[in-house]
């Protein structure tokens, strides 16, 4: 059974087990080689090779990570050597089980949502969108919860993480939009809103020395129960239907195109591993370093923008 966990699957877990606490992954960790940002001399050449590689293959599933966002003003999690940035994003057994780590979160993102909210699809985003149309994506999954892909006409997309603009009560599951969480964010904290940040990944803010306790967390306004975003947070498992419908589109291509991703976090190296096994062509767009470099068929050195809007000129 090909398995929904966000990271790796415990060694010997018995059967029926809870996924194990994600550790903070990074290229360290997994034992890869610390690369400096790959920089090709000749951008054109490597654009060039590009479009070859792509040329072969007819209908290509692709998978997007957070590069392809960078242009639209939304920050990576790594740099090119598979490293953090900033601290790993928050925990799911963390969230549930500590109201002060959810005032954290909800917190920074009553800031970060501001932000978030603002941004744009980019190239990369357009150009994949046209490759659709054009019959060469059979589908796009992404591991951004942006929601950028839809934004800019891609219709065949999994949001393998879940969509940041919405919320899901976890006792009665009732969904709402962000937007009118955030109505509820501001009435109980006006105070936090004036506060300055810089903008993290996930619509999350760079915000600390602040008595979080303070922060009022909004209930569920049907049961009153705890409120997170929609989206799979790590230690938490990919719901298996989005999981299934990626592996029935990988089944159906003729390859896979990787595109702004490290692959450090296991729902997205998996899809690479698997069409290595299965024979597929695996095609990588990025600067730094990436679980999967000794599974690609090749890797191109170039920033996703350029590269996805020089496949969509073909």
């Amino acid at each position: 059974m090909r398995d929904p966990l966000t990271s790796d699957p415990p060694a010997a877990a018995p059967t029926g087990a809870a996924p194990a606490r994600s550790p903070a992954i990074d290229a360290a960790t997994l034992g890869l080689p610390v690369a400096a940002p790959l920089a090709p001399a000749d951008p054109a050449l490597e654009l060039a090779r590009l479009r070859d590689a792509f040329a072969r293959s007819r209908r290509w599933m692709v998978l997007t990570g957070a590069g392809v966002s960078t242009d639209s003003g939304i920050p990576d999690y790594r740099d090119a050597a598979g490293a953090w940035k900033r601290k790993p994003p928050v925990d799911f057994r963390d969230f549930m089980r500590d109201p002060l780590v959810r005032a954290r979160y909800w917190a920074r993102s009553a800031i970060g949502w501001t932000l978030m909210r603002r941004a744009e699809p980019n190239a990369a985003h357009r150009a994949l969108a046209r490759l659709e149309q054009a019959g060469r994506v059979n589908l796009l999954v992404t591991q951004n919860v942006d929601g950028l892909h839809a934004a800019a006409g891609s219709r065949a997309v999994v949001d393998l993480h879940g969509r940041i603009d919405g919320v899901v009560c976890m006792d009665c599951r009732d969904r709402t939009p962000r937007a009118a969480l955030q109505a509820r964010l501001v009435a109980g904290n006006p105070q936090w809103l004036g506060l300055s940040a810089g903008i993290a990944p996930d619509g999350d803010a760079d915000l600390d020395g602040h008595d979080f306790s303070r922060f009022v967390v909004p209930a569920c306004e049907r049961c009153g129960g705890v409120l997170k975003p929609d989206v799979v947070f790590y230690g938490e498992n990919v719901p298996r239907e989005r999981v299934e419908r990626s592996y029935a589109a990988l089944d159906e291509s003729d390859g896979l195109l990787v595109a702004g991703s490290s692959l450090m976090v296991f729902s997205g190296f998996r899809f690479a591993r698997d069409a290595a096994r299965a024979g597929k062509p695996v095609l990588m767009v990025n600067l730094g370093v990436t679980r999967a470099d000794v599974l690609l068929t090749d890797k191109f050195a170039l920033p996703c923008g350029e590269a996805l809007a020089g496949l969509a000129a073909e």
